[in-house]
């Protein structure tokens, strides 16, 4: 007799030994039978007319779910946008930055045609002198209506006047600096690029129009003057152009009046004033305006009462109430001279002076 699996004819002629053995290769494991694609229909749902015996059961739900293709959907967006934005930035940045020019620098001392008037009563020399409408200290420092250019924006135009005022504040307001103390605080509104000529020029005063202290900053020998009033007159003007797509220039014209008296003396000194007209010009690219620093290329300084005789490089040393110019002046220029800039000395006009 053939074995309980065997068929009652026994195994078919030709066919593998054992019911086992035929079966053997096929497995109906729990996912294949969940996927199968016909279920029977249960006694109940048969009871209807013509139910049939077994019903399409619905096809399971393959690959992504809808969340995780929204998902999909807006990385690949972001990843587009990031792209685009880097090739189509609004703003050109150049390839390499140019170093720093070295500022080149004249200051002109004015003689005086006669005695320099002076008084007692500081508030009445401003009055009966030009800067008797200036402003007091930063607020003559104005920032003008501001706009914004082919390729900087207004705040980024904004910042380069903020930072030339920030300098122009610092270099020729401070009472600090002006009677010769410290001026890291002007150092560090420089171009990196400039502070090497900057340290040069007062560690090493030289007048090559390169490395005079005068040109950076305005400051008086605190052995002949001190300030009579810490509250400098100021007026002036602040302008912004594009030079190119990368560089922004801001061109400050100021004139500066200083109220002096003889070092020392005391405040029953007779005061005299002491003016500065200051021509500045400042650079800025892009990492300077990220910085809150400039590159200053010039200045030009006119600066009276002085003595011709005198050397204004590193101090201004001025003249005050009663006292007159030095006869002489600067030694002659060699032209063809390289080393040296043309000495230069103006005359400090009568209607300049207060009227006393």
């Amino acid at each position: 007799m053939g074995g309980p699996g065997d068929p009652p004819e026994g195994t078919p002629e030709g066919a593998p030994g054992g019911g086992e053995d035929e079966y053997r290769s096929v497995v109906f494991d729990e996912s294949f039978v969940r996927a199968a694609r016909l279920k029977e229909y249960s006694a109940q749902e048969r009871i209807g007319d013509h139910a049939p015996a077994v019903r399409r059961a619905p096809p399971l739900r393959r690959g992504l779910s809808r969340q995780a293709l929204v998902l999909v959907l807006l990385i690949a967006v972001a990843f587009g946008t990031a792209i685009y934005m880097g090739v189509r930035h609004p703003y050109q940045t150049p390839a390499a930055r140019e170093a720093a020019e070295p500022l080149r620098m004249t200051v002109i001392p004015l003689a005086p045609e006669g005695k320099v008037p002076g008084s007692a009563d500081t508030a009445y020399l401003y009055e009966r002198s030009p800067a008797a409408q200036f402003k007091s200290g930063a607020e003559g420092v104005p920032l003008p209506a501001s706009r914004s250019t082919a390729h900087f924006s207004d705040s980024q135009v904004v910042g380069a006047l903020t930072t030339a005022k920030d300098y122009i504040v610092r270099s020729a307001l401070d009472p600090g600096v002006l009677m010769g103390g410290e001026v890291r605080a002007v150092r560090l509104l420089l171009d990196p690029d400039q502070l090497d000529q900057f340290d040069q020029s007062f560690a090493r005063p030289t007048a090559d129009g390169r490395h005079a202290p005068t040109g950076w900053l305005v400051r008086f020998d605190p052995s002949r003057a001190e300030l009579a009033d810490r509250k400098v007159r100021v007026q002036g003007t602040l302008q912004a152009a594009e030079v190119d797509s990368s560089t922004l220039e801001v061109t400050a014209d100021h004139t500066l009046v200083y109220a002096l008296r003889p070092a020392g003396a005391g405040a029953k000194a007779e005061v005299s004033l002491f003016t500065v007209r200051r021509e500045l010009h400042f650079r800025f690219d892009r990492d300077d305006l990220r910085l809150h620093q400039g590159r200053l290329v010039v200045s030009y300084v006119q600066a009276g009462p002085l003595s011709c005789a005198e050397d204004s490089t590193n101090h201004l040393r001025p003249l005050l109430a009663g006292q007159t110019a030095k006869e002489g002046g600067p030694a002659g220029t060699d032209p063809y001279a390289t080393g040296s800039a043309t000495a230069l000395c103006g005359t400090l006009a009568t209607s300049a002076q207060p009227r006393v």
